[in-house]
């Protein structure tokens, strides 16, 4: 089965021989080298590119163990570039070579060769990657399977892919599996052997079980503002254990290196300036976080929420989260000051979005909760609400957009309605 990944496809193309090492990043297992040897492969294939100008070089295998020395390799390279006509080199797994920095640069300083690197551990998806090529680095960031792109290769009905994507998540080998025990030890294993042990091994962390508890409770916690100091207090209180929060800090930045979880910063709307305390954070696929608590805790409002997160950073939007500060009256009439939530403000360029996401919104309580923030904004920038379910798009009367989940999953422009 081959799952399209158009998207991706596309801003390889825009990229290409565009001077700089393009550095195919992102979490394990979500399909990168997929990405580059098959369908950018076939792509340059069809559109005339001889195959003897297509170097491809996969150091994770046995076959390849002897490219893995940098001198060899490079060596080998240009070996293989037999006229000075253009070739495109693919590189998989460029971690295995050590110093393979120094021989990205030395290619660099060859005009005729276009050059594209993946790489699957932590230490390569570290997010400051692309500075070590010089400033000639071009990062290309992969992620899970979008919702759309997971049910274009499902044979059931919405209903029964968005269960499946909403429990079990986005990474590719998922679809190969039939049955729901599979997919659960697939991702319970794989969150443990492959991207925890990463982290651990990268950052040289003495205490594995710190940090697998930490994950733990970010993973309780998508949708909630929390910050280290807070998560410091948790554990003394709740575990008896001592973590310090410059130990949290740490962590969850390796964490959000590996591209296991992302944070969302607070945004203050009315005063337009970022507020420091009170990050969200959100897992890059949910069916990982899903796995790592047993599939329990389910909530599907914060689900929903991740899952609306990841979707608009694929569409290559900055996404934070809004506060805006209003007044009112308590009981006793007494002015104070209250703080409302959007869920995510969305920008690209000059556009902007206020979002709300909820789970139902059949109650009056829960449309006032859900409006009140937005009434609040003072511009004219569109605000939307996406609900669960099939909802057309639709306005009311005060120019709020709601819709629901699949228009906005489905259609890539459904922000513009």
């Amino acid at each position: 089965m081959e799952i399209n990944r158009d998207s991706y496809l596309q801003q390889l193309i825009e990229r290409k021989d565009n001077g700089m090492i393009k550095v195919i990043t992102g979490i394990r297992r979500c399909g990168k080298s997929y990405l580059l040897f098959t369908i950018f492969k076939r792509y340059l294939l069809e559109n005339g590119v001889d195959a003897d100008h297509i170097i491809e070089i996969a150091l994770d295998g046995i076959e390849s163990e002897e490219l893995r020395d940098p001198k060899v390799c490079f060596h080998y390279i240009r070996e293989a570039m037999k006229d000075t006509g253009s070739y495109y080199l693919l590189l998989d797994e460029i971690q295995f070579m050590p110093r393979f920095e120094e021989v990205l640069n030395s290619l660099l300083r060859m005009s005729h060769v276009d050059v594209y690197v993946t790489g699957s551990n932590s230490r390569f998806l570290s997010s400051d990657i692309v500075t070590e090529f010089r400033g000639r680095g071009d990062e290309v960031r992969i992620y899970p399977l979008s919702f759309a792109e997971f049910y274009s290769a499902c044979d059931g009905d919405y209903d029964d892919a968005w269960n499946d994507y909403m429990f079990y998540g986005g990474l590719p080998q998922i679809m190969s599996f039939h049955s729901e025990r599979q997919k659960a030890e697939y991702l319970k294993n794989i969150f443990s052997n492959v991207y925890l042990k990463d982290v651990i091994e990268r950052n040289k962390i003495q205490s594995a079980d710190e940090i697998g508890i930490l994950v733990d409770v970010l993973a309780s916690a998508i949708g909630a503002p929390t910050n280290p100091s807070k998560l410091a207090n948790t554990f003394a209180s709740e575990r008896r254990m001592t973590y310090a929060n410059k130990t949290i800090s740490k962590h969850i930045d390796y964490l959000a290196d590996a591209f296991l979880i992302s944070r969302a910063c607070r945004y203050d709307i009315k005063g337009r300036k970022y507020i420091g305390a009170n990050l969200k954070y959100y897992f890059t696929d949910l069916g990982l976080r899903n796995a790592r608590l047993n599939f329990r805790q389910l909530e599907p409002t914060h689900m929903m929420e991740n899952i609306v997160y990841n979707e608009l950073l694929i569409r290559g939007y900055n996404v934070d989260v809004g506060i805006v500060e209003v007044f009112g009256k308590d009981r006793d009439g007494r002015r104070v000051h209250k703080q409302l939530e959007v869920d995510f403000v969305v920008n690209q360029g000059s556009l902007r979005y206020y979002i709300q996401v909820a789970y139902d919104m059949t109650s009056e309580e829960k449309q006032k909760q859900e409006f009140n923030s937005l009434r609040s904004i003072p511009d004219s920038f569109k605000k939307i609400v996406i609900v669960n379910g099939t909802t057309k798009p639709w306005r009311n009367e005060e120019g709020f957009v709601i819709m629901g989940m699949k228009y906005f999953l489905l259609n890539a422009d459904s922000l513009e309605f």
